[in-house]
């Protein structure tokens, strides 16, 4: 099974690993909560090396 993990970047450019080890769906559902709760940086999700 393929895991996925969170990934941000702040305002100067530096990205974060936020979360990972998760399913697909749980990984774009956290990601979209980050970015409800009006967080600033970017969020998205990537697929983890095998």
């Amino acid at each position: 099974m393929d895991t996925f993990r969170v990934m941000r970047q702040d305002d100067n450019g530096n990205r974060f690993v936020v979360a990972g080890g998760l399913s697909r769906p749980e990984a774009e559902r956290l990601a979209a909560e980050f970015e409800a709760r009006g967080h600033k940086q970017l969020y998205w999700v990537e697929a983890e090396d095998a």
